[in-house]
């Protein structure tokens, strides 16, 4: 698993832009930015949408006045599903990054094996701070949402 102090790796991924799905990179995401990514199981799944994503969206001013540049909701979606999670959650201050494949989780050794529950291949649970794309804090929950949520990430900045 990706480590504090460590940087992110350079993967391509999508979110979606004005003229329909584009690509970026981590790198593009991260770079000479403070940012603060978290990772959920599956978009529109229950945890993920009424706690976790919400509580980014409720504390996204709070998050941004510490000196955050950015705040990344990625998930192993598709980046039309991830753009639709955006709207209905009224995140229009949060980047919604696809990592359909599961590449980026892979690259951080933070993917889930969803598959008992019919999900594939997943991301775990986390949430991570980043400063010009190194690693300042990293929480993972194993289970439930504590060390990953808005207001505990709001606790480390």
């Amino acid at each position: 698993m990706i480590q504090v102090g460590e940087e992110i790796p350079n993967v391509t991924l999508k979110i979606m832009g004005n003229n329909g799905p584009q690509e970026i990179e981590t790198l593009e995401i991260f770079a000479n930015k403070k940012v603060v990514l978290f990772a959920v199981p599956g978009a529109f799944t229950p945890t993920c949408s009424a706690a976790h994503l919400p509580g980014f969206v409720v504390h996204a001013d709070a998050i941004k006045a510490k000196g955050v540049d950015t705040i990344v909701c990625m998930s192993v979606n598709d980046v039309f599903v991830m753009d639709a999670w955006g709207k209905a959650s009224n995140a229009e201050e949060i980047v919604m990054l696809a990592d359909g494949n599961a590449d980026f989780s892979q690259a951080m050794n933070l993917e889930l094996d969803g598959t008992a529950w019919g999900m594939g291949l997943r991301s775990k649970r986390f949430a991570l701070i980043a400063n010009d794309g190194v690693v300042e804090a990293l929480e993972v929950d194993e289970k439930g949402l504590e060390k990953s949520s808005a207001e505990y990430v709001l606790s480390l900045l």
